[in-house]
């Protein structure tokens, strides 16, 4: 919201020398967060003078309309002479009074001002609009001075036009809707200085009469509690609205459409009441407020035609809806340039129907957004007679003596409060006289109340002993107060958040991160040293996914979680696994023009438990019982936490080196084991067999073992996922589950041994179907404790093996701690680990 300090003292005695530092900091102080503050009156540089025009001359011969006009200015330039500006605006006359600025001056953007001959004519200056001088989008003519102006030529027109003024564009919290008005925030700085507050909503304004102003029917008296109106005949349709009012709408950021519109906008920026304004000859019969008939349709304002649900609360007449409530009127019944017979209404409406309809239709009108955070029921009346009184006073007409006010709104219930609670809870001690007189100046009404509402503190989320009972009725204008916590927050928020101490808590000494913690820090540091880059998906995905991704029909992640209120309805479901949504992101970067992408995300995953029925139904009274809880979690789908990556392009790059090397499975399968490798998971209890696990194809998928448990699968996608989900070819993934993972286990000190290795490699002839790892694990049983390290180099099959064989070739490394191994302890050994790997997988020699 965007207010003037100007229009702010018309209802707080601000101090005359105060800063505007000091008036911003007490915003803050308050709870209002300060997005900008501008000083208008260094927006405009130079002189900027107010001019009345004393010659016109049309040039004619050129593209558009010109005018070289001679302008007094007064002494301003020097030589008391007619300033000669050219201009191209139509909308002055000679004798009107003008804003001039002389050359010199700067305007708005950097757009300095200077004398240069145009058009055949010498040009001193600037006569200027609303727009030039940033005070609105109007450039469809410059501004003339009304007659209410009193400046003579050559004074500052600063003043004149409100650039001498200060702006605070402020944001206001959902809770704290009264805010959103002149008068809210002169009230909040009534008590931040200590000085009288002018309140406009006390304005005597008269009650309804037996004979409405027109008849209408209040249907839905929940969605509108109160409806008001009255009619003002007679109006002049050319009134403009007056300067100091467009002046007032442009600087809160609202555009001047017309006198009666301005004025609805200009109450509900200086009352906090939105009203509306109907063509009262435009409407066909009485006015009915109900809720809209699914289907019906409306054009609003806006020129949108829109489509209507039965959520929906409407305004309608014979024809039909004519307005949709609280939220923008429709085109049928507006105020248009002829109207000379205004119905002015003022309302209530319920905030979460307002809110609802709003984000429906996407239209968050000022009036709509007013009504969600909550308006004051008590001042339609008021907003009503304030309305009517600007509208015959500035554009004629005569008010009508009937009044309508259906009132159905319901009087505030009183919240017991302990006198003692705002000390118990924030560690301030505020007595209880600083309580009341705190509330009071909130506007609350309070009395003692009966002790014997507390006989049950828990009832209220009281400690035992609480103090005397307060009872406190808050006023109509504050519908955020509900709680006895929201009271304790008033008198906090006006004794000064700055009184209540900062006292961290103390850590407890030892804690650290928990080994959960560290694991996952480990494993990401792990991938992203590797050159993995980590991304974070939504964890929404569409029920196709399970169908795009292969998994059988009784694949045990079939079974997903479904949102009650998705963000999307094509993404209602919870995934189950992290391939899917990061799969979507990898085909996303490749379709922005990355062609080389390693990807990965730790993350939860969501599985259902099948057949929990639904959580036990809690209220907010109470804490829930131990039982209830049990009974929640149990309900709650499983969350393990999972690792994965995607691989696709080169994982080494094509360069002046040499060629690159694509990614493929083995790679996938390396990322899973320098993922249980940074878990700490010790490389002997690791066993990797082939597999075949969705999505990923049979032939080139690997499932990973940690003490003989799956933990996950790595490898080359399957080639129908691929071409489902559009992804290059042989892409591939590892996705592993980091909470089936065993403990880290205590790792002792490893033995260093001074003496040289010896190196020997061996190859190995073995049947296709047998693992690499399982020949590894062989050789390492049989080698015993001299074996340092065994390392797969390469993998060789050829006709002269034989159909479905192949050689795996080791390099086996042995040492001893205490000394320097033979040859003949170093062949020994590694004969034991060849005839182990003969015992159990019939392995052979090559070329033995």
């Amino acid at each position: 919201m965007r207010v003037s300090v100007s229009w702010l003292r018309e209802y707080v005695d601000l101090p005359a020398d105060l800063p505007t530092g000091d008036l911003e900091q007490a915003l803050v102080d308050l709870g209002i967060e300060v997005e900008s503050v501008v000083d208008l009156a260094g927006a405009v540089t130079g002189q900027l003078v107010v001019g009345e025009v004393r010659e016109i001359e049309e040039l004619t011969g050129f593209k558009k309309p010109i005018r070289f006009c001679r302008v007094d200015v007064g002494a301003a330039n020097g030589t008391g002479e007619p300033q000669e500006i050219v201009c191209g605006a139509r909308n002055f006359a000679v004798g009107d009074r003008v804003v001039v600025i002389l050359p010199g001056g700067v305007l708005p953007g950097g757009f300095a001002i200077g004398a240069r001959k145009t058009y055949g004519h010498n040009s001193a200056g600037m006569i200027c609009s609303a727009k030039e001088l940033g005070l609105g989008d109007d450039h469809s003519g410059i501004i003339v001075l009304g007659p209410e102006v009193t400046a003579k030529p050559g004074d500052d027109a600063r003043p004149v036009v409100g650039l001498d003024d200060v702006v605070f564009d402020l944001e206001i919290t959902p809770d704290r809707g009264y805010a959103l008005s002149l008068r809210g925030l002169a009230r909040e700085l009534s008590h931040a200085f200590d000085v009288p507050l002018r309140d406009p909503a006390l304005t005597p304004a008269p009650g309804g009469t037996e004979t409405p102003a027109y008849p209408v029917e209040v249907r839905d008296t929940v969605g509108c509690d109160r409806y008001t109106a009255r009619l003002v005949r007679g109006v002049d349709p050319n009134a403009p609205t007056p300067s100091w009012m467009a002046q007032r709408l442009v600087t809160a950021g609202i555009r001047s459409i017309s006198l009666p519109v301005d004025i609805t906008n200009y109450v509900m920026l200086e009352l906090g009441q939105p009203m509306h304004a109907f063509d009262a000859d435009r409407i066909a019969g009485p006015l009915v407020v109900r809720r809209a008939e699914a289907g019906e349709k409306l054009t609003t304002l806006d020129g949108v035609h829109r489509v209507l649900t039965a959520d929906d609360m409407v305004i309608c007449d014979d024809t039909g809806p004519i307005s949709l409530a609280a939220v923008m009127g429709g085109e049928t019944s507006e105020v248009v340039a002829g109207t000379t017979t205004v119905l002015f209404e003022a309302a209530h409406w319920d905030p979460a129907m307002v809110g609802r309809t709003a984000r429906r239709h996407k239209l968050f009108s000022e009036a709509a957004k007013r009504w969600e955070r909550g308006v004051d029921p008590a001042v339609a009346l008021v907003a009503l007679e304030r309305a009517v009184r600007l509208l015959t006073e500035h554009g004629g007409g005569t008010p009508s003596a009937e009044i309508l006010d259906i009132d159905h709104v319901r009087p505030r219930t009183p919240i017991t409060l302990p006198a003692d609670l705002p000390t118990r809870r924030v560690g301030v001690e505020y007595p209880p006289a600083r309580v009341v007189a705190l509330l009071e100046r909130v506007g609350c009404t309070v009395a003692q109340g009966d002790d014997r509402l507390l006989e049950d503190p828990g009832a209220l989320g009281l400690a035992s002993g609480a103090g005397a009972a307060l009872s406190v009725t808050p006023p109509t204008w504050r519908p955020d107060l509900t709680d006895p916590a929201d009271l304790v927050e008033e008198v906090v928020r006006l004794d000064g958040y700055d009184k209540v101490p900062s006292v961290l808590p103390t850590a407890p000494p030892g804690r650290g991160l928990t080994p959960r913690q560290r694991r996952r820090r480990a494993v990401a540091g792990s991938l992203a040293e590797r050159g993995y880059v980590e991304v974070l998906a939504h964890p929404f995905v569409s029920p196709e996914l399970a169908d795009q991704l292969g998994l059988p029909a009784d694949d045990a992640r079939r079974p997903a979680v479904r949102l009650a209120n998705p963000l999307s309805e094509e993404e209602p479901l919870l995934r189950t696994t992290l391939l899917g949504p990061l799969l979507g992101i990898l085909k996303r970067n490749l379709g922005r023009g990355h062609r080389d992408l390693a990807l990965y995300e730790i993350g939860a995953v969501f599985h259902p438990r099948v057949g929990a029925g639904s959580p036990p139904e809690m209220g907010v009274d109470r804490r829930p019982t131990d039982a209830e809880f049990a009974a929640a979690d149990a309900v709650v789908p499983a969350q393990p936490v999972h690792v994965a990556v995607v691989l696709a392009g080169d994982l080494d790059p094509t360069g002046w080196w040499g060629a690159g090397r694509p990614a493929g499975w083995a790679d996938a399968i390396e990322a899973a084991r320098d993922v249980l490798a940074a878990a700490g998971i010790p490389d002997e209890r690791v066993e990797v067999r082939a597999a075949e696990y969705a999505p990923w194809h049979p032939g080139r998928c690997a499932e990973l073992r940690v003490d003989d448990t799956v933990v996950g699968h790595a490898g080359e996608l399957h080639p129908v996922v691929v071409a489902a989900l559009e992804l290059p070819r042989r892409t591939c993934a590892m996705e592993l589950d980091l909470d089936t993972l065993p403990p880290t286990p205590v790792t002792p000190a490893p033995t260093v041994s001074g003496f040289p290795p010896a190196l020997i490699d061996v190859a190995l002839v073995v049947d296709d179907s047998v693992p690499a790892e399982q020949v590894r694990r062989a050789l390492e049983a049989g080698a015993g404790e001299l074996l340092e390290d065994v390392r797969l180099f390469d993998v060789y099959s050829g006709t002269q093996l034989g159909e479905g064989r192949r050689s795996l070739a080791y390099k086996l490394t042995f040492r001893a701690p205490d000394r320097t191994l033979t040859v003949e302890e170093a062949v020994a050994a590694r004969d034991a680990a060849v005839a182990v790997a003969a015992e159990r997988l019939g392995a052979t020699l090559r070329g033995a």
